[in-house]
């Protein structure tokens, strides 16, 4: 698990400044913020449209020699764009290609790297594997990004494709060496798990979106995460907003904002590893907790406040998503995870592209502050009527007694 974490952070890190650099290279083809928009919608769009079949893949495929594909064409296609940059070749149709490629790949790559890593440790200690791994992408996340423009300003464009290829190759020279943990016979799939889960859907093949749509909890998690995402979580928007409108600060501010939310993200991830049965409930009240801060942050007059408020928000955040993500990996049985993690992988895409226009719009007309205190709202209410409805939906009937008649 150490050699597969350390192999994720080099993975993670590489992945980020990849993603910020394709951003400038875009913007320096073409010149249209509208492009580099859509370079990233086409890199989404596979998650979208075929991540139920990337989950299916996983779960019929084995699950190393998946993985370590996966990683080595995500290699290639590093390389490829490298030269390509390098040489002076890269189009902005054909940037949009190998963006897509990767999109595609990634739908495969996503599940199977997760349960692959979560194969590496026994069922009982599941949520600190998920939890480190949560700290992984937030560290390598803020070290990528980072590290992308010293890179090319040092380097160049084609070395950062080249540093991401060498980190996807990181991965693929690990995974050989993996041993999964054994798994007592007493955490195998019991009958009633097997009896749940259809085992066709209309199309005939194994189910996933069907066993996924028959989980309260599952839809439950679903809904959560949705409104928690679109209102709440696009912090790098809402928050660069209010710190260089209503606060009057700049650039410089608004990256120590940027900070703190990443400090706050790797703190959550180290105190979330001690969760042990984390339930849709807790999800539940800690988006609503982070809600609350949100308001308060929307009505903060000062940067200092605002600071005050964000790390508490980002470790809720992470909390949060390592609590999701442990009931998303744990609820099902074992043979049709990684076809969950692909409907979750296509719901995510859906609500990950849907969110940013939405928040926008809601900025325009209401302002930072205003688009603070209503998401948070929002979410709020919406939390509220989740609940309401499953006590209603849970409570039992009450049970009439008759009296038995006499007899004449």
């Amino acid at each position: 698990m150490r050699w597969w974490s350390a192999a994720n952070l080099l993975s993670n890190t590489g992945t980020w400044m990849q993603l910020t650099v394709q951003n400038l290279l875009v913007l320096q083809i073409t010149g249209s913020a509208a492009a580099t928009g859509l370079s990233l919608a086409v890199q989404a769009a596979p998650g979208l449209l075929l991540g139920v079949a990337g989950g299916a893949a996983v779960d019929a495929w084995p699950r190393k020699r998946t993985a370590l594909v996966s990683q080595t064409v995500l290699a290639l296609v590093a390389f490829v764009t490298a030269a390509m940059v390098a040489l002076d070749q890269l189009s902005t149709g054909g940037l949009l290609v190998l963006a897509a490629v990767t999109g595609l790949v990634a739908t495969v790559d996503g599940p199977a790297t997760a349960l692959l890593g979560n194969d590496l440790v026994p069922p009982k200690d599941l949520p600190s594997a998920i939890a480190l791994g949560s700290a992984v992408h937030s560290v390598g996340r803020f070290a990528g990004t980072a590290s992308a423009a010293v890179v090319v300003g040092l380097f160049g464009s084609a070395t950062a494709y080249v540093a991401d290829g060498l980190s996807f190759l990181a991965v693929a020279a690990v995974i050989p060496f993996l041993r999964p943990a054994p798994v007592p016979d007493k955490q195998a799939q019991a009958p009633e798990e097997q009896a749940q889960a259809p085992k066709e859907d209309p199309a005939g093949e194994p189910g996933g979106l069907a066993f996924f749509l028959r989980r309260p909890r599952l839809v439950a998690l679903t809904a959560i995460t949705a409104l928690s995402s679109v209102f709440g979580r696009n912090y790098t928007l809402t928050l660069a907003v209010l710190v260089t409108g209503p606060l009057h600060g700049g650039s410089e501010a608004y990256g120590v904002v940027s900070t703190v939310l990443a400090v706050g993200g790797i703190a959550g991830a180290v105190v979330a590893g001690r969760l042990r049965s984390p339930s849709v409930r807790l999800v539940a009240a800690l988006a609503a907790a982070g809600a609350l801060l949100q308001v308060a942050a929307g009505l903060s007059g000062t940067l200092v406040m605002l600071l005050v408020l964000v790390l508490p928000m980002a470790v809720l955040e992470s909390v949060s998503d390592t609590a999701g993500a442990t009931v998303l990996q744990t609820d099902p049985p074992p043979h049709l995870r990684g076809r969950v993690l692909g409907v979750w992988r296509s719901a995510s895409t859906g609500w990950g592209l849907a969110g940013p226009p939405l928040l926008g719009l809601l900025l325009e007309w209401a302002g930072a502050r205003g688009a603070l205190v209503t998401g948070g709202l929002i979410i709020i209410g919406g939390l509220a009527a989740g609940a309401v409805r499953h006590r209603a939906t849970t409570q039992p009937s009450p049970v009439v007694l008759i009296p038995a008649q006499r007899s004449a």
